[in-house]
């Protein structure tokens, strides 16, 4: 059980598969980056690679299934207590390669997917790109000797919009749109809110309600359960009432409406 106030994600995943690359013989190397508020234990590795593996035809498409298991366990912990202040999840970078019979590799494209904010059991494909260098000396390049221009920082993929804020467009930066990846996400939340929320029979949804936060559902709820209470006293009261009263309510209502 995780201390008051912690949320805890365990991700089950797997890469199910790639389609729609040029080249054979296709890996994927991938991490797990953790915005603010977040952690992970010290011998928990965030990144890893998987086997190559060749293609097969299937349709118009070319497809690596790769059934490549992983798993990471990382902790969030709300910090800012602003009302409309919403967690950012962790984003999987990966990048997809090709390998050949001399051991020259390619860079076949970049793709990224933010984990899912809702528990359960979750199927994305992702679409991938490039970096594509004009001429034909460089697709010259690029057959023969094998390599290709690389990302320095893989996080770039990831535009517009990152944790950092520094990078706005890829205006300008020429891409190429690649093939696809399919992942399969098994999330599992774990805090000790959801326990007080089953104690107290209370409904709460949303990451801020179980931390203990405030949302729009949080007032919703709220409103409901103060609506439940008084109707409760409204029923108390009346089954306090004498017998007399109450039979004497119920002959003359016929008559009134009458």
């Amino acid at each position: 059980m995780p201390p008051p106030g912690i949320l805890r994600l365990l991700v089950n995943g797997e890469i199910v598969s790639a389609k729609g690359y040029e080249y054979d013989n296709l890996y994927i190397h991938f991490f797990l980056e953790l915005p603010n508020n977040w952690s992970s234990l010290p011998f928990q590795s965030l990144s890893g690679v998987t086997q190559t593996c060749r293609t097969r035809t299937l349709g118009k498409d070319n497809v690596a299934f790769f059934s490549y298991p992983f798993s990471f366990e990382s902790f969030f912990r709300k910090e800012d207590r602003k009302e409309d202040s919403l967690p950012q999840w962790p984003v999987l970078y990966f990048e997809v390669l090709s390998l050949d019979f001399w051991q020259r590799y390619r860079t076949e494209g970049y793709g990224y997917l933010v984990i899912p904010a809702t528990p359960g059991c979750h199927s994305l494909t992702c679409s991938t790109w490039r970096p594509l260098q004009g001429g034909t000396v460089a697709e010259l390049r690029r057959f023969f000797i094998g390599g290709a221009p690389e990302l320095e920082d893989s996080s770039y993929v990831r535009v517009p919009g990152t944790f950092k804020g520094d990078r706005l467009s890829r205006f300008g930066f020429r891409t190429e749109t690649t093939g696809s990846v399919t992942f399969i996400l098994n999330c599992v939340q774990h805090a000790r809110a959801f326990v007080d929320a089953s104690t107290l029979k209370k409904r709460r949804q949303s990451v801020l309600d179980q931390l203990g936060g405030f949302s729009q559902q949080g007032s919703v709820y709220n409103v409901l359960e103060a609506f439940q209470r008084a109707r409760r006293r409204m029923q108390e009261a009346r089954e306090s009432l004498p017998r007399d009263l109450i039979n004497t309510t119920t002959t003359l209502a016929p008559e009134s409406t009458a």
